[in-house]
This record gives C-alpha cells, structure tokens and sequence, in this order.
C-alpha cells in the first residue's frame, strides 16, 4: 500500500507541537523550582504542584474511564454496523451485504479510537479544572467558623470550604454523564440505521439497559445537584436584603426538596422501565419532571411572593432581615465596631489648642497627588528614576512622633535615552534603584515646596533618620529581569561628573552557573543574548520576579492583596509592606462587597527587603478560620506576627481597602433594628470634596490625633460619614492602627437634631467667601492653576477642625507649590500662608504654634547685632515679598516691600553711623 504523504505530514506536524509544548512547560516547571527554591518556599511550590497534578489526573482519569467504559460497551453494535450496510432490492426484501468500511476498520481500530476519543475529552477538560486545586485543599484541610446559619444549621465552614468541592464533583459528573449520552446516543443511532433507525433504537436491548442506565445515573445525580442548590439559597439576592428570605424559605426550599424527590422517583421509573419497556412511561416521567419545576420553581415562588409576602412584606421578612444584618456584620468585623456618640457644635479654646500640638502639628497639608509631581521635579535626580507612589506613615523623627511622607527611588529602565537602553545595560549595569525621600507632612519652605527629612543621592537628613542599605532590586517599577554578580560592576548611583558602582552582595538570585541553565533561561524569558553574553560568570545570579505586585502573589495566589504596597525604612533598611487579607464568596447570609466575595479579613501582613527580595508572611490573625485553613495546607509558610521584627511592627497601619470596604458596608448595616433597615431611615453615605475644579468622592486619610476619652495621640485612619441625600455630617469612623490597639474600629455619631457641616458643606463657605473666592479666582487667571487638596476633618478634643491646602502650579511647570492653607472652625473660615497663621486669626496668637517674625528690638549695646537682625529681617521679607508676587496677592506684595524699604533705609542708616 502506498503511504500518503499529506497525513504523514500531519501527523508529523501534531507531534511536533505536542513535544514543543510539553517542552515549554517542563521549561517553565523548572524556572519555577529554581525560583521558588531561591526565595525559600520551595515547599509551597510542591503542594501547589502535587494537588494540582493530582485534581487534573484524578479529574481526567474519571472522565476516560467513564467515557471509556461507556464507549467500550457499544463496540459489538457498531461493528456489526460497520461490517454490514441496508440496501433496498427491487421486490421490496431488505438483505445486508458487506460494507467495504469493515476491511479497514476492526476491532482493534474501534477499541483505539474510543482510547484516543476519551482521552482527549479528558485532557481538554481537565485542563479547565487546573485552578481549582485550591477547592481541594481547603476541602481536605477545613476548619470551622463557629458559627452555625439558621436555616440548616451549618457552620460558616461547610460553605466557605466543604460546598465549592461538592459542587464542583456534581459538575465533572454532569459532564461525564452527559457526554456519555450524547457518544453512545449517537453510535446507537448510526448502529441501527440500517435496521430502522431511531423508532427501533430502544427495541435494541442493548441500547435500551445503555441508555435508560445512563438516564438514570443523570436523574441520581440531578436529586443530588436540587439538593446543593438548597444550601445555595443561603446567596439568594432575591429579598429585601441578601440571603434567604421568606420566599427562599417557604417556598423555593421547598420547591427544591419536591424537585429532589421526583428526580429520584424518575430515576427508578427509568430503572424499571429496562424491563417493563414502557418508553412512555419514561417520557411521562421527564416531562412530568420538567412540568412540575417550572410550576413549583418559578410560578408557586411567585405566588406566595406576591399573595403572602408583598401584602405584608416587613412582618414576613423581618427574622430574615435580622440574619442577613448579623452575618454579614459578622462577616466584615462591623461587629467588633465601638459606636460612641460625638458631641455637635463644640468650640475649641486656645488652650485645648495648645494641648493637643501632636495632634496639630502632624495635619497634612501635603495632598499625595500634587506632592507626587513636586517629588519628581525635586528628588528624581535623573530621567532615569521614578518616584511610582507617594507613600503615608508614621516615624520617631528626633524624639517626636510624625507624620510623614515618603517614596522609593527606583529604577525605570524604559526612561534610559535611547541609545543607552542596550542590552548590557538593561541586564547588567542599571539593575536597581537608590534610597529614598521623605518629607513631614506640614513643613513647607518659603517657595511652597516640601521640607525634606531625607533627601539627594546618596540620601541625607537632619534627623536621626538613616539609610544605610539604600539600593532597591525589588519594588513596584521594576518589571524586568537583571543579572547580577557579572564580571563587571553595575551602576549604583550618579555622583558628580563619574557614576559610583557596585557588586550585589544578596543571595536571592537564581545562579546561572552552567550553560544548561543559560539555555534554559534564554528559552523562558525568549532572549537568545543570555546564551551569548560572555559577561556572566558561574557567581551570576539572575533576579526575576522583581515587581512585588508579581513575586508575591507568586508564592501565595489564593491570597488577595491591598492596592497600595507602602515603602518602609527601619533601621537602615527598606523594606515592602504590604497588606493581605484571607476571602470567601461562600459565607452564608452576607452581602457582597465587589460582586463576588462577600467575607475578608486582613490576616496576614507581608513584608518584603527591597534589597535582597526576601518575602515573609506575617499571620496577623492567627484564630482567623480562613487563614487557619492555609496553615494547615502550608505549614511553612506563615510566620507569628510576635516574629515580625518591633521596629517593623511599629508601620503596621490598617490598610485602606479594608476600611473602604467596612466603611461601606457599615454606612448600612449600622442600623440593626430590622424596621429602620427595611426602610433605610438612617442610610448614610461616603461624602465627597472638592479637588481641583471637581467634586469627588472623598478618600480616607490617616493622621495623629488624640481620640475622644484617651490619653495619647495615636496613628488613625479617618472617614467621615453624611446622611443620604444630605451634605451635613452625621458620623465618622476610625480605625486604630498602634499597638494592642490595632485593628479597633470605632465610630462616633453625632446628634441627628443638630447641624455638623460635612465637607461640601465646608467648600461651599470656602467658595461664599468673598475674599477667598476672588483670590482663587485671580490666581487662576494669571498663568497658574489653584488645585484644592483634601479636605481634612480632623477631631480636636470633642470638636473638629477642617482643614484644606491650596497649591498653585504654574502653567509651564509641573511642580505645585503649597501656597495657602483654609482653616475652619465654629462659624470662622480663613486662608493665610501657613496653618499656624490660620489657627492664630481664629484662636489669638498664644496657640503654642511657632510665632511669626516679632518687630525688631533696640540692640541692648553696640550696633553689630542689630545690624545682623536687620540683615536677617530684610532677607526674611524679600523672600515673602517674592513668594506673595507668585501667588498673584500683589497688594501683600506691595506692603511686604514698603517694610522692606523701611528695613533697608535703616540699615543704610546705621550703616553710615557706624
């Protein structure tokens, strides 16, 4: 026989890209070793392989056998199909005579199809089935809640980690029964076409046991599937608030049990109709089936919805209202929140003023929006660096606790000119960042611009401040792989007209010590020039998943990561931290929060060396059910928040998201009288402010203050709240963020009969100001743009202070000055230069705030000093003189330069005398 060509082509062709790609992968399962071994979770590595593997193969080995199994069984037929065709003689008498297909098709190629068909079948969805490994896992490794739903009686564990498993076997067995049917439906169909087609299938004894047993086994596992559908009445949306409610109760649970019931009576009606032969007997029974759940799943729900439930809606749904508010304020922590009231209308004294000057002293006047453009045109040094986030945190600054802001500088190869971005200098010579900068967040200089506590490369400061390891490998920009160790050093940092260089000292890397692995890399990142470049020595390590936004939801993917890393310097070093928190979309009875997971908690804190990537992951809540389960699937992964070094624990700060989260959440779910939250009487809302020239949705913010009732000032996070539909201040929620007191949330809630001015409230009496609208209004018509920064509600003793920053940036700079701050207080709104002359016009000058420049005094003798002073005083008002002409306030401008003159014709004077 002569061979075809074309198919040995084909065949060729699929082996070829099946060995590629199996290559590819073994290629890629090898970098990931090598990976996971250098960061020191090769043990995760392991498990998320094993349990991976092992679902797949499990997952595919049920499929073909079931396939299998079911296709073996109708060879005989098709065989005989096969070696057989139907002609029509002329008298009428059907005879059979051989079909030439039987020659080529035996036995052995009937069996080997049926192999190949199942197998295939498998594979493909076994390959859907590969994120799921975690499902497993948390099956195997489930710890409960502790908390039981009031509808069967189940724990919070059952849902979250028993439910998904069961319902993902009912759906690999929906699947093998169903494709099953269809195959040996259709072989059945193609046997008995030359004997009478379908009318004669089921007359066929085999095809009838087949496919009634196949019927049968679908009806077993669909009374299996009603029954999983009942516990999933616990994520009904369908009353009045999320979860089961009177309908899912009374009427579709019960819907579901008869559904139950009757799928398994249609499964023994099948069973005995293999020997009774009453196909209308099984029709009778699908059909009956399929009237009766449209009728009882669809019209008898309606029913009692509109005829029971709708007349008296509160009465009926008023327990199941009671559940959704309990589990889903369990399921956020709004449970664990102290409500305390906050008084209306208080007027703060000078000296309540004076006695909360940690309070004061750490307001933030720079906004990190305008301050981001300010750090780039400062502090970036050179094109090729990048500020990526304007960070907030806390530090010991000389003694003092402080608020500040701070941001890495890294390393943004894509910014290199063009004829610098070569290879070698992409991979082997600007591999990392440098330091840091960092600014308190209410120093401003004469020009507006930000007083730094660090600053420059290599980074200075005046404080007690240091870097002492300032290059940064890992961190949010650097996305590309880098060699280092090579036989040349990398480039460090630029330093007048030479650059300093360096050697990396770290070993996080993977080696690249034989030409084996160099191929190897080369074929993962798809870069041939790693195999070529004769710079790498057997010492060279490659650094790869450098961005902490990819290496570390590498290690722990089943975890979900805060939006906002934050750069942390502690004791010479910098280091990531960043907030991770344990989620479920299966906790009964609670509400979503971004359409899917509707439970989260922030359980683990992770921290990662900028310098030698190193990862750790903190359990932060140990007795957390969610993350007790990792733990038990990954025993060496987490660490005790007790090993966290304390100067790191020190930056722990209750991350945003979650509080966004909460406070969302919270703006409803605070009213646990079922009545009030059936109505919504006291819905509240997240207010919005003015930045820029648009009205946005206000964001929380974090600040030292000392709250209501406590001794010491501490690190919070802030977000006020108004009623719906209103713009006045109803409440405000804070999170506390040091020591045992981490993690507390409290919210203060003022007296509903009295007016509280809420941040718009506030920009509209900035805006009816007269002499402040026209300030704004004049600055933003000469060649400048006012942004308005965040408004600051910031709790003094049992009253409020609002603060907002005004910054002008020039038309053909990129670069906003902070040049004027608005205070309001009571029934006072001003705007001066600085806070401290602000609180001064509102509260006297005897605040405790650093004084303005006094009038110059006699000189008690000699005329040396007093010409010093005068020096000093002329200085001091050229440079507000100078600094008033930029803001546009020309008649300051004016008087600033009178005293000036007055200033400078003394000196002249004295001058002449000495």
């Amino acid at each position: 026989m002569q061979k075809n060509p074309r198919r040995i082509f084909t065949i060729i062709a699929i082996l070829a890209v099946l060995v590629i790609s199996f290559f590819k992968w073994g290629v890629g399962l090898y970098v990931d070793l090598l990976w996971f071994k250098s960061v020191g979770y090769s043990s995760v590595f392991y498990t998320v392989l094993l349990s991976d593997l092992g679902l797949r193969v499990a997952t595919a080995t049920f499929i073909f056998l079931g396939l299998l199994i079911n296709l073996l069984m109708t060879r005989k037929p098709l065989l005989e199909a096969i070696n057989a065709s139907r002609q029509q003689e002329d008298d009428g008498i059907i005879t059979l005579r051989p079909s030439p297909l039987g020659e080529f098709i035996t036995p052995r190629i009937v069996t080997l199809i049926f192999i190949l068909g199942s197998l295939i079948l498998a594979l493909l969805i076994s390959t859907a089935v590969k994120d799921n490994w975690i499902i497993l896992q948390q099956y195997l490794n489930a710890t409960s809640f502790g908390i039981a739903d009031p509808i069967f009686g189940k724990d919070a564990g059952f849902y979250s980690f028993k439910l998904p498993f069961y319902q993902f076997i009912y759906q690999i067995l929906m699947w093998v029964t169903f494709l099953s049917a269809i195959a040996v439906a259709a072989i059945y169909l193609f046997s008995d076409s030359t004997r009478g087609g379908l009318t004669r299938i089921f007359n066929s004894v085999a095809a009838r046991y087949h496919l009634s047993a196949l019927a049968a086994v679908f009806f077993l596992i669909k009374a299996w599937g009603y029954k999983l559908q009942q516990y999933s009445l616990m994520f009904s949306n369908e009353g009045v608030a999320f979860g089961p409610g009177y309908t899912d109760v009374h009427a579709r649970l019960l819907s579901l049990k008869i559904l139950m019931v009757i799928a398994l009576l249609t499964a023994i009606v099948i069973l005995v109709n293999i020997f009774m032969r009453r196909f209308k007997m099984v029709l009778y029974s699908i059909g009956g089936l399929m009237v009766v759940s449209i009728l009882i799943g669809s019209v008898y729900p309606a029913a009692i919805q509109n005829f029971i439930v709708s007349p008296n809606e509160m009465d009926k749904e008023k327990p199941y209202i009671e559940n959704s508010i309990e589990f889903t304020r369990y399921a956020y922590g709004l449970d664990r929140i102290k409500e305390k009231p906050f008084p209306a209308g208080e007027v703060l004294s000078k000296e309540q003023v004076n006695q909360n000057q940690e309070a004061i002293n750490n307001i933030r006047l720079w906004d990190w929006r305008p301050l981001t453009n300010t750090y780039s045109q400062l502090q970036e040094m050179r094109p090729y660096y990048e500020f990526k986030n304007i960070d907030i945190d806390r530090y010991i600054v000389d003694g003092k606790y402080r608020q500040v802001m701070l941001a890495a500088r890294e390393m943004d190869q894509s910014k290199l000119p063009a004829r610098a971005q070569t290879w070698v200098n992409q991979r082997l010579k600007y591999t990392h960042g440098y330091g840091l900068a960092m600014s308190p967040v209410n120093e401003v200089t004469g020009e507006g611009l930000p007083e730094f506590f660090l600053k420059n490369i290599p980074p200075v400061g005046k404080t007690n401040l240091q870097v002492d390891r300032p290059e940064i490998y890992y961190g949010e920009s650097t996305d590309q792989y880098v060699i280092v160790n090579a036989t040349s050093p990398e480039f460090d940092y630029p330093s007048g007209n030479e650059n300093a260089m360096t050697m990396y000292e770290g070993e996080s890397g993977v080696k690249v010590n034989s030409f084996f692995r160099k191929g190897v890399f080369a074929l993962a990142f798809g870069d041939y020039r790693l195999l070529l470049a004769s710079d790498i020595q057997p010492d060279s390590q490659i650094l790869f998943r450098r961005n902490i936004r990819e290496r570390v939801p590498r290690i722990a993917p089943f975890l979900k990561y805060d939006g906002d890393p934050y750069i942390v310097l502690s004791e010479g070093k910098q280091y990531w931290m960043w907030d991770a928190y344990t989620t479920t979309n299966m906790f009964p009875y609670s509400e979503p929060f971004n359409g899917r997971d509707n439970y989260i908690r922030n359980s683990v804190k992770v921290v990662v060396d900028a310098y030698s990537g190193d990862v750790t992951f903190y359990a932060a809540d140990a007795s957390e059910p969610v993350l007790q389960t990792y733990q038990n699937i990954f025993k060496d992964l987490f660490e005790p928040l007790s090993e966290m070094p304390e100067d790191l624990q020190n930056h722990i700060r209750y991350p945003v998201d979650m509080f966004m989260i909460q406070a969302e959440k919270f703006s409803l779910y605070h009213m646990t009288n079922p009545t009030m939250f059936y109505n919504k009487e006291d819905k509240w809302n997240m207010p919005t402010e003015q930045y820029g020239n648009e009205e946005q949705r206000m964001e929380p913010y974090y600040t030292i203050t000392k709250l209501p009732g406590e001794e010491m000032s501490e690190y919070v996070l802030i977000m006020p709240f108004t009623p719906k539909d209103k713009k006045n201040m109803i409440a405000w929620l804070a999170a506390r963020s040091d020591g045992k007191n981490y993690g507390n949330l409290l919210a203060y809630q003022f007296p509903k009969q009295e007016l509280v001015y809420g941040p718009m409230q506030i920009e509209a009496r900035i805006d009816q100001d007269t002499t402040i609208s026209q300030k704004l209004s004049l600055w933003d018509q000469r060649g400048s743009s006012v942004i308005r920064g965040n408004l600051l509600v910031i709790p003094v003793e049992d009253a409020l202070l609002y603060v907002e920053p005004l910054y002008l940036q020039s038309d053909q700079s990129k670069m906003p000055e902070l040049r004027r701050v608005i205070v309001s207080h009571g029934n006072e709104v001003v705007m001066e230069p600085t806070l401290d002359l602000a609180l001064q016009r509102i509260f006297g000058e005897d605040t405790g705030t650093p004084e303005p420049p006094q009038e110059e005094q006699p000189p008690a003798d000699g005329t040396v000093e007093t010409n010093r002073e005068l020096i000093d005083k002329a200085n001091r008002l050229y440079t507000t003189a100078q600094d008033r002409l930029k803001s546009g306030d020309f008649s300051g401008y004016g008087e600033t330069m009178d005293e000036l003159k007055d200033v400078l014709q003394k000196l002249s004077t004295q001058g002449s005398m000495e």
